[in-house]
């Protein structure tokens, strides 16, 4: 079995790394370059840079934090956030990013993937898929769209995909978008519930599992965890193929190497 992967997320905005509940009521967490040397040391697997407002106030995101921590790190890194053509991908590639997350404009224009995975490989090219779940009353019906793998059906979805930072409902599945984003060449699925992110008490395994099981790509579960139990579950129940955490490792709940030591004695394989 392949080791499963702990990977901190530094959610950047006004270049500081800050964490919040459900992406608002942000506090501090500090300097990004510096959590990033740090989280080298101890021994993260990989770090994810997310500028969490580029989508939603238009911004490019800022590629000299790509190039500073490129200097600092040894550990591959991921940099997402307003990201919105293949210019730009390549911009953050040359600033030294291993990989590039997508997310509001790969929903509104799904060619993104595929032109991007053509030309850097798949492996460059992780799609991120935030996630909110939806009890839809039983009269609601589901605005048909032009491809077909988005939503058929009287009911909308079940877990709805969200876009610019989650303020924006889509309509669309999150399970059928996953698969779509496979099929178009996405290498990885970041997959956030927005229902759970931040609030400390565990992923929403429902939907890690369901959207693992639906895809033959890795899965990087995020939004949630607040103890080193659910680390563990999302990467067995979730069947997830990595956790991604920032509040426990930002506010030094537990160290990397705690997380790994204590997954490894709940029979989870871990690089330490």
């Amino acid at each position: 079995m392949l080791a499963k992967r702990i990977i901190p997320c530094l959610d950047v905005k006004g270049g500081r790394v800050v964490k919040g509940t459900h992406f608002v009521e942000l506090r501090d967490a500090g300097d990004p370059v510096e959590l990033a040397a740090y989280y080298d040391r101890e021994g993260a697997d990989e770090l994810v840079f997310l500028d969490i407002t580029a989508s939603a106030e238009r911004r490019r995101t800022i590629i000299d934090l790509a190039r500073r921590v490129a200097e600092e790190v040894f550990i591959p890194f991921t940099v997402g956030g307003g990201i919105g053509s293949v210019e730009e991908i390549r911009e953050i590639l040359l600033a030294g990013a291993d990989k590039v997350s997508i997310n509001t404009a790969a929903v509104q224009r799904p060619e993104l993937i595929s032109e991007a995975a053509e030309l850097f490989g798949s492996q460059c090219i992780v799609v991120a898929i935030d996630a909110r779940r939806r009890r839809p009353e039983p009269e609601q019906v589901q605005v048909q769209t032009r491809d077909q793998w988005q939503n058929e059906g009287p009911a909308p979805p079940r877990f709805e995909v969200v876009i610019h930072g989650g303020r924006t409902p889509t309509g669309l599945d999150a399970i059928r978008w996953a698969q779509e984003a496979e099929r178009r060449g996405a290498g990885e699925i970041l997959l956030t519930s927005m229902d759970t992110d931040g609030v400390q008490e565990g992923y929403d395994l429902e939907l890690t599992r369901a959207v693992a099981e639906a895809v033959s790509i890795p899965v990087i579960a995020s939004g949630g965890a607040g103890r080193l139990e659910d680390l563990r579950d999302a990467l067995t129940i979730g069947q997830a193929d990595a956790a991604l955490a920032a509040s426990i490792f930002h506010f030094r709940r537990f160290t990397i190497r705690e997380a790994k030591e204590f997954l490894r004695a709940s029979g989870v394989p871990v690089r330490l």
